[in-house]
Order: C-alpha cells, then sequence, then structure tokens
C-alpha cells in the first residue's frame, strides 16, 4: 500500500490514483494471470515513464486528490488502456537490455525524488538530459532546503529497511503532533478520498498523443512481468502460459484504465515479499486487495498528515534490488563481450537521454549486434576423422582425412541480403572461382595443400536456419558458376524453408535432385564415387 502511493508521485498523479492502481489491477490478475507467485501493481520503471508522458500531456501542476481536472484523469486513463496492447514485441528486448534499463530507470527515480527529500519545489524535468537538469536544478535550490523535511527523510531511510509500515505509520503521528504541514511548510499527502472513483470511458481521439508513449510501456511491462513469471514458474515446477499473461497484462490495464489507474506490471520487491510470506496462489492477491479496500472505504484519513518525503524514501528504497543488478557486470563480461557492450550502451542512453530513448537505443543496439554476428560468420573446410564417419572443421581437430579434389564447406549462418556478399567472396576463394580466389579471408581452413583444383564441392547447409530472396539468388548464381567451371555441387542438410526458398529462385533449373542430400555423410559418399576412389587410404592426412 505505501508503495502504490509512492509510486503515484513518479506518476505525477495524486496518491490515491496509487491506491486504485494497487486494487483494480490485482484483483483482475488473480482471476486472469497463471503466475501464482507474481505480486501486480505499480512499478517504478512504468510509474516513472507514465509521470513524463502525464508531464508533457498536462503541464498544469496537480492542486490536490481532489483535483478536478479532468484531463489529467483521462490522461492517465489512456495511458493505462493503451499500454500492454502491443506487448507481443516485447520478445526483442533481451535481458541484458532489460536488466540495463531497469538500472539506468532507477538512477532517474533516485535524481526525481531527491526535491521531495530535501523539501524544494521544484518543477518536473523531463526529455533528454532530464537527469543532469534535475541535478543542476537541485544543486542550485540546495541553500532553500527545508531542515525539517532532510531530517525526517534521514530518520525514514534509516527506519524503511526493517520496517516500512511503521515508519509510514510513526511519520504520519510525528507530522501530526508537531504540527510539521503549518509550521515547516512540510508536503503532506492530504485527504485522500473514500470510496472508488466513478468510471469514464477515454477519448479515442487523443490516441496519436500517447501511442508513442504507450508502445515503450508496453515493451517493458510485459517483458518484466514475463520474465519474473518464468523465474518463479522455473523454481517452483510449474508451466506459464505466455499467451494467457498476455491477456491478462492486458484485461487488468484496460480494465483499471476505467477507474483513473495508471499502467501497471508485476513488481519484482512486492513479490519477493510474497514469496517469503508463504504465497503460493493467485489468492494471495486478495489478502492485499482487502488491505487497500480498507484504506479506500476507512483508513484514508490516517494518512492526511503523512509527508512526502516518506514516500520519496519508499520509492528510494524499492530501487535498492535494482541497483543490486550492477553486481553481475563482471560476470556478464566473462560470459558474452556483447551482451556486457549491449547493457552499457542502454544503460548509458538511458540515463544520459531518457528512459523511453535509451530503450530505443538498447533495442536497435541489441539487433544491430546480432546482425554484424551473422556477417562475421567463417566459412569452415571440413575434414572427415579418422576411424569415424563425423566431418569435423580442419582448424578445430587433429588428424582430419581430406581428399584430392573434394572441398566440403559448412557455412554456419543465415543467407540473406547481409551476408550474401561474404558467402560469395569465401566461396570463390575456396573454389578458386573469379577475383575472390586471388585473396584469403579468414575462413578457417587452408586450400588444398597439393593445389589440385576442386571436381566436387559439398555445401553444408545445416547452420543455414532462413534464407531470402537475395540470399537464394546468390546459391543459384553459385550454382550456375560451378557448372561452368566444371564443379559438380552438392548441397547437405537444407532445412525445409531454405529449400523451398532454393527451389522458388530456380536452383532446380541448375541442379537435379539428385545433388540434394539429407546428410553431410550421403553427399561425401556419393561425391567419392564420383571422384572414382575406394576408400580414406588415397586421401591426404591434415594434422
Amino acid at each position: 500500500m505505501p508503495p502504490g502511493m509512492a509510486f503515484a508521485l513518479l506518476t505525477s498523479v495524486p496518491p490515491v490514483f496509487g491506491l486504485y492502481t494497487s486494487f483494480f489491477p490485482v484483483l483482475i490478475y488473480t482471476l486472469l494471470g497463471t503466475g501464482r507467485h507474481l505480486s501486480t501493481g505499480t512499478f517504478a520503471v512504468l510509474s516513472l515513464m507514465t509521470g513524463s508522458a502525464v508531464e508533457r500531456l498536462v503541464p498544469e501542476p496537480l492542486s490536490g486528490n481532489l483535483s478536478g481536472i479532468e484531463r489529467e484523469q483521462l490522461d492517465a486513463q489512456r495511458l493505462g488502456m493503451f499500454a500492454l496492447q502491443l506487448g507481443v514485441l516485447a520478445t526483442f528486448l533481451s535481458e541484458p537490455v532489460v536488466k540495463a534499463l531497469t538500472s539506468g530507470a532507477a538512477l532517474h527515480v533516485l535524481v526525481s525524488q531527491l526535491p521531495s527529500l530535501l523539501g524544494v519545489p521544484l518543477p518536473r524535468q523531463i526529455g533528454c538530459f532530464a537527469l543532469f537538469k534535475t541535478l543542476a536544478a537541485v544543486l542550485t535550490a540546495l541553500p532553500s532546503s527545508s531542515p525539517a523535511e532532510l531530517t525526517i527523510s534521514a530518520l525514514s531511510l534509516a527506519l524503511l529497511v526493517p520496517v516500512k509500515e511503521l515508519n509510514v505509520l510513526l511519520a504520519s503521528v510525528l507530522c501530526f503532533t508537531s504540527s510539521l504541514d503549518t509550521r515547516y511548510n512540510v508536503q503532506i499527502v492530504g485527504l485522500l478520498p473514500g470510496g472508488f472513483p466513478q468510471p469514464l470511458l477515454p477519448s479515442l481521439a487523443e490516441l496519436p498523443r500517447i501511442l508513442a508513449d504507450s508502445l515503450p510501456m508496453a515493451l517493458v511491462t510485459f517483458a518484466v512481468s514475463a520474465s519474473l513469471a518464468s523465474i518463479y514458474a522455473d523454481k517452483y515446477s510449474y508451466t506459464i502460459d505466455s499467451n494467457q499473461e498476455l491477456l491478462a497484462h492486458g484485461v487488468s490495464n484496460l480494465v483499471s484504465s476505467l477507474f483513473s489507474c495508471f499502467p501497471n506490471s508485476a513488481t519484482l520487491a512486492t513479490t519477493s515479499l510474497l514469496v517469503d510470506a508463504g504465497g503460493n496462489t493467485q489468492l494471495a492477491g486478495l489478502f492485499s486487495c482487502m488491505v487497500v479496500l480498507s484504506v479506500l472505504l476507512w483508513l484514508g484519513p490516517l494518512f492526511y498528515y503523512l509527508p512526502k518525503a516518506v514516500l520519496a524514501c519508499i520509492n528510494i528504497s524499492s530501487m535498492r534490488q535494482m541497483f543490486f543488478q550492477m553486481r553481475e557486470l563482471p560476470q556478464l563480461w566473462r560470459i558474452s563481450r556483447v551482451d556486457f557492450a549491449v547493457w552499457t550502451v542502454t544503460w548509458v542512453a538511458v540515463v544520459t537521454l531518457s528512459v523511453d530513448l535509451g530503450l530505443a537505443v538498447g533495442v536497435v543496439f541489441s539487433m544491430m549486434t546480432v546482425v554484424c554476428r551473422t556477417q562475421r560468420v567463417q566459412c569452415l573446410a571440413l575434414g572427415l576423422a579418422e576411424g569415424t564417419e563425423l566431418y569435423r572443421p580442419l582448424r578445430e581437430s587433429h588428424k582430419l582425412l581430406q581428399v584430392p579434389g573434394l572441398c566440403i564447406l559448412s557455412y554456419p549462418a543465415p543467407l540473406y541480403f547481409g551476408t550474401r556478399g561474404q558467402f560469395r567472396r569465401v566461396l570463390e576463394w575456396h573454389l578458386g572461382l573469379g577475383e575472390g580466389s586471388k585473396e584469403a579471408p579468414k575462413t578457417g581452413g587452408p586450400p588444398d595443400a597439393a593445389a589440385e583444383p576442386v571436381r566436387v564441392v559439398v555445401l553444408d547447409c545445416g547452420g543455414v536456419t532462413f534464407a531470402d530472396a537475395a540470399g537464394a539468388r546468390e546459391v543459384v548464381q553459385l550454382a550456375s558458376r560451378c557448372q561452368d567451371a566444371g564443379i559438380h555441387l552438392l548441397l547437405a542438410q537444407c532445412n525445409a524453408s531454405v529449400l523451398g526458398t532454393l527451389t522458388q529462385a530456380g536452383l532446380l533449373d541448375r541442379v537435379t535432385p539428385e545433388q540434394l542430400f539429407v546428410s553431410v555423410q550421403d553427399a561425401a559418399a556419393h561425391a567419392l564415387e564420383r571422384l572414382e576412389l575406394s576408400g580414406p587410404k588415397t586421401c591426404t592426412v591434415w594434422v
């Protein structure tokens, strides 16, 4: 409950909206979700992204919990309504991108709460370099900070870790008995309206204005929720229905948007607390709903004197686990330098630019690394391992047998417009075709020691996961050039999709079905018969 009101500050809406978001989405997910241990509700990163959109769309400051400005409520509702409707695109968010995004956003949350911690009323900065603008504004206004709010913030941070709810109660009592709001101008929550808000339908005419904000929120929300649900499902040996999860989160955001709720998702902190408390089913969410319901109906006036500095401390305290993710960087460096680069680029973009733009930079950079890695693959020359029927790369194994006049090549990468040039150059060098045979790229295997011209080539296509029109035409042109050069081309291990694309591109006009084989061993046996060799005893031994 306290985090719900605290995250409402990040969303730039009154604290009561956080209580609404802690009730309706949790209730709906309990009925539709498949994550037994998942706790849904307010999420710091999502609240920060929503707050940036609200500040941009509704620049007027909020006047309190009983604000009559319907635009503010409608904007929060629209953002909740359209979030998660495009969650299927969350598959493009890799784990380094998600972790760097949450870690960078945690720093944004920390800096954005400094004005509340210091008692300095400052306008919220949005857009690029908002973090540095906020820091500059805080440093400028630091001499005018409130000693009372500084004291409250320090005590709250000291007591927040062991007892969060008790800290909220003590702060409210202290502020009431000492009249801190009137004597020292301490900002308080104020009156929380009782009951439920009247359901309102958003205006779809505003969809174009918020669509750009909803898409990144949808990606982040579903990616975080799905990954968190999968972690606990694997830990406790049950399965998650991804489609049902998407439906549950989509419906919970859609329905709750009618009741002045802002976008919500699964939360790591409350999920961990739920598991530690012994919650094993979705029914645990009903108990939290009952607590929030009691506040909305009866206990709301008790939070009237709650200082907003305490809510800011709750926001900062909830970021601890996101900051702790940075401890995984040394291990990530050892596992994959590319993933480490993705994490670093995403984190720097999130911190220096904004959460939305940082997410876009991270996704684009992550996808570019995949494309670049497909363009840097090496075509491997294969040889027969002595005493077996296995063909291994010549550069990795010893005592491999290679037949003069026979070249067996493996191309372990997709064949598309981005790799067709590399594919052509590598094949030209190995087969001695055209100008590409004059320069030797790093292909993983030397040319034949006897320098005997290649008469039969076996192309292992087992690593070619897909081929587009440009790649398929490149294979057809290769078959045509091999035919003109008197080289017999054999293809092995083409999957159905690749073979279908090659066929549509006209491959069977250049080769016969007898030149297509299920395995490299079958193709090599056919090649040996064509070369009229009886066995490995006539092969060159490579050591």
